[in-house]
């Protein structure tokens, strides 16, 4: 794990995230106290426990990318779920374990990926030496009980082949075997049949080890295929690179690091929280929490690739409550989410900011856009501050979505310089106020057509 100090990690997230200090503070802090528990003596380690946060704010103010940044910064396993798409045990919809399946599977993929970059070098040597055998296989002695090889003829053939190898290594690196096709071997997993499982619960666990079931009734396969040198270069390290990479280490790694890093963000978590109404309650809401709690609190999970601990596993909860309040939450599921930040709603200063400072700024994603287009999009200041006012505007007028309104509104502006590009002879655009209200002026005087358009 990376040993960012909290100032660090805030300086990082704010390249691409907007104000939110708090926020980002109270995040900072939670992934600096992961780096420090594991500094703590073995005894007193598995004692310290991750304080969770709930994170409170309008749609739109970068409670999401908070978590996603936070999660690259550590190179930890990292996966986004929605509280509303999971139902207590009994009912149709996903078990909330799926969780730390997910993660687990997220996190074996990205040891895999780590793994295949270390023995890149060695599997293009291996693939190299298994291409020159196909181009030129090595000599075999032709020997019978009736006659002994010529020793000194197979070592002038040996002698002889060595230097046609070399000679065609060479020709390979310098891209002059690229038009020959040859025939290789390829190994493959024969296909699994196909299984309908008609069930209602219980589904994600049947279909656990169901492959792994299969892939030894049905092993691998060869298959020859003509290809040409370079598909072939390649189809041999990918074979060669599966091969040596550990999958018993790469597994056990995987695991340790779900246990040890883990980050889980629950987004719509007030969309689960109890509300007494004059109707009938939404099925299974507040037993989602109780499912949701053990996993929270830390629990054992059954997974693929073995048990998994989620003791030490940060989850951070994000949700608008609008309508529900933290305090509608379960007494012990609040209890878990010990730490509680609230977002604060974007205006036109931040629009502004947002158009124009983060590295992934949106100007900079359009100018960079048409520039492949060989056009040059230039922005002035009041272009700038129109568009950041406009996005306002709207946002005050209809359903206050944030900084997404943004993207709506800069695509408008956009509309026909993107549908136009190819054919544009100037290859000039200057993004003023002027431009900015002729194309949005309309649209925004008319409050019916912008709840619809905008």
């Amino acid at each position: 794990m990376k040993s960012f100090t909290p100032r660090e990690i805030v300086s990082e997230l704010d390249k691409y995230i907007i104000g939110q200090r708090q926020a980002k503070r109270a995040v900072a802090i939670a992934l600096r106290n992961r780096w420090r528990r594991q500094q703590v003596r073995p005894e007193l380690r598995d004692e310290i426990s991750p304080k969770n946060i709930i994170m409170i704010g309008p749609t739109g103010v970068g409670k999401t990318e908070i978590s996603r940044r936070l999660a690259k910064l550590a190179q930890a396993p990292f996966i986004k779920v929605e509280a509303s798409k999971f139902t207590e045990v009994g009912y149709v919809g996903r078990d909330v374990e799926s969780i730390i399946r997910d993660l687990a599977e997220l996190s074996v993929k990205m040891v895999k990926d780590e793994e295949r970059v270390h023995v890149r070098v060695k599997a293009r040597e291996t693939a190299e030496e298994r291409l020159l055998d196909y181009l030129l296989p090595p000599p075999v002695a032709a020997a019978t009980h009736f006659q002994m090889p010529d020793n000194e003829k197979l070592a002038r053939e040996r002698e002889l082949q060595k230097t046609t190898r070399d000679k065609l290594r060479a020709l390979f690196h310098e891209g002059k075997l690229d038009d020959r096709t040859i025939d290789i071997e390829t190994s493959e997993q024969q296909k699994m049949p196909s299984i309908e499982i008609l069930s209602s619960a219980g589904v994600e666990e049947m279909d656990m080890n169901l492959k792994d079931m299969f892939s030894n009734l049905f092993p691998k396969k060869t298959r020859k295929r003509k290809v040409k040198v370079p598909e072939a270069y390649e189809l041999l390290i990918q074979e060669e690179t599966q091969r040596l990479i550990d999958m018993d280490r790469v597994v056990k790694e995987a695991v340790e690091r779900v246990e040890q890093s883990g980050i889980v963000f629950i987004d719509e978590i007030d969309k689960i929280a109890g509300r007494q109404s004059g109707t009938s309650p939404d099925v299974s809401r507040e037993g989602v929490q109780r499912d949701l709690l053990p996993i929270v609190e830390g629990s054992t999970v059954s997974t693929k690739y073995g048990m998994v601990k989620t003791d030490h596993i940060l989850f951070i909860a994000s949700g608008a409550f609008h309508v529900a309040k933290p305090s509608d939450l379960i007494p012990e599921f609040q209890g878990r989410f010990p730490i509680r930040v609230e977002l604060e709603p974007l205006g036109e200063d931040d629009f502004i900011r947002i158009l124009t400072e983060p590295e992934n700024a949106l100007l900079k994603q359009y100018k960079a856009l048409l520039e492949t287009e060989r056009i040059e999009v230039e922005y002035t200041e009041d272009g700038v501050s129109e568009i950041a006012s406009i996005a306002t505007i709207v946002n005050d007028r209809m359903e206050n979505i944030g900084a997404r309104r943004l993207h709506t509104v800069m695509e408008r502006v956009f509309d026909d310089i993107s549908f136009d590009a190819p054919d544009l002879p100037e290859k000039k655009i200057v993004i003023d106020r002027e431009y900015v209200r002729q194309r949005l002026a309309d649209i925004v005087k008319d409050e019916d057509l912008s709840r619809y358009i905008l």
